[in-house]
């Protein structure tokens, strides 16, 4: 398995990123899993449902099944937040794993940037970045630079960055952040 991760500021579109991107590693033959991070009181389930009071009732882990998909969630309960290597040790193997967000870990990571937000690049001040896909041009920069919407660029670049798991120096901060 191989990871690469895919960091930015809030509305740099990461997601919409990833949605472009995912079919065509798929098309490439690559079987792809991702790790999103999300804010605090993120729910994937819903009230109402038998799994919901399962977990609302006391359950630390619920696995729902039918014949399309199973998931399984675990409450933590007051536990540390797993760090990004416990998380991606859960996940069935694959080609390639995709991380959204994280971004304060470190692992080689592809820096997501817009000129319409106006924020200040991740990069230099994370060694950890590989590359930038923006829609800016940036000068000075030792980095590769690819444009935003040159999807099949960014397929190329993940093929050829994302890391072997046992060659990351895993160090996970200890604020993760959504990012």
């Amino acid at each position: 398995m191989r990871l690469i991760g895919f960091a930015g500021w809030s509305g740099a579109g990461k997601t919409t990123l990833l949605a472009r991107l995912i079919p065509v590693l798929v098309a490439r033959g690559h079987r792809v899993s991702t790790v999103k991070h999300a804010h605090h009181n993120f729910d994937v389930d819903k009230p109402g449902k038998d799994s919901h009071t399962h977990r609302t009732v006391g359950a630390s882990e619920v696995l729902i099944s039918s014949a399309n998909r199973w998931a399984l969630m675990h409450e933590l309960r007051g536990a540390d937040e797993p760090d990004l290597p416990e998380l991606v040790a859960h996940l069935s193997p694959v080609d390639l794993v995709l991380v959204e967000g994280f971004k304060r870990d470190h692992h080689p990571k592809i820096e997501i940037s817009r000129a319409e937000l106006g924020k200040p690049l991740l990069y230099p001040e994370d060694p950890h970045i590989v590359g930038i896909a923006t829609d800016m041009k940036v000068s000075d920069c030792p980095l590769p630079v690819i444009g935003l919407d040159d999807i099949e660029a960014i397929a190329d670049f993940v093929d050829q960055h994302a890391a072997p798991l046992d060659g990351i120096a895993w160090r996970p901060a200890a604020n993760q952040g959504a990012g």
